[in-house]
């Protein structure tokens, strides 16, 4: 059967590996290093069901300050790869698309070192391109190159993403977007962003490479 798509293009943090846990447990240090207010667990709950610019908002921080809090939890991150772990049904999933001759890209604002860490080189192997250490907010002109790199179109590109902002840069570099609902962002808020495919586990992203399952879906 013919592949949809081309090229699929993951986030890392929320998408193929359980940043999250980890990051709740460093959530308390990151705040007091950068000055910001205190973040209990309720609220950072509260906070999965907001857009970008709202958590913004509600955490009253600068944008200036964004570029300095990325780089210290992706430092953070890079000392802590024993604590990240892929979430289950990644490796199933890779190895599957893999096999089906798509092209395999991440994109992430983690480093490239941490994320080959956690993938296992064997697993690591299977991907194309490493775009790491990408701006929060500037994926779609990465998106652009790693297609132009992957010698596709966007068209023929799925992102896949577990936050709102991944499913922002998909639509701007006119690339389908599909989220999951396992990262950071609640299902609701991701719906609400009306992307392409809203994934329940990574066990489902395989049939979206299927054009008969594209055109069954409607799309």
């Amino acid at each position: 059967m013919a592949n949809r798509y081309d090229l699929v293009i993951f986030d890392f943090d929320g998408t193929l590996a359980d940043s999250l846990t980890w990051f709740r447990g460093a959530l308390a240090d990151v705040v007091d290093k950068h000055g910001l207010a205190p973040i209990g667990e309720e609220k950072a709950e509260s906070l999965r069901g907001l857009t970008p610019k709202a958590i913004m908002d509600e955490l009253d921080i600068p944008a200036w300050k964004i570029p300095f809090i990325a780089a210290d939890v992706r430092a953070r991150a890079a000392e802590n790869i024993d604590k990240i772990h892929l979430f289950d049904g990644i490796r199933d999933l890779v190895e599957a698309l893999s096999d089906r001759g798509v092209e395999l890209a991440v994109v992430s604002s983690n480093g490239e070192t941490a994320v080959r860490a956690v993938l296992g080189e064997p697993l690591a192997s299977r991907f194309g391109q490493f775009a790491c250490g990408a701006a929060l907010f500037g994926k779609a002109s990465i998106f652009r190159k790693v297609i132009r790199r992957a010698n596709t179109t966007p068209d023929r590109t799925l992102c896949i993403g577990d936050e709102v902002r991944d499913i922002d840069a998909a639509r701007e570099a006119g690339c389908h977007a599909g989220a999951v609902e396992w990262g950071f962002a609640t299902p609701d808020i991701l719906a609400a962003q009306d992307p392409h495919y809203l994934f329940r586990r990574p066990s489902e992203i395989t049939d979206s490479l299927s054009i008969e399952a594209r055109r069954r879906s409607g799309g």
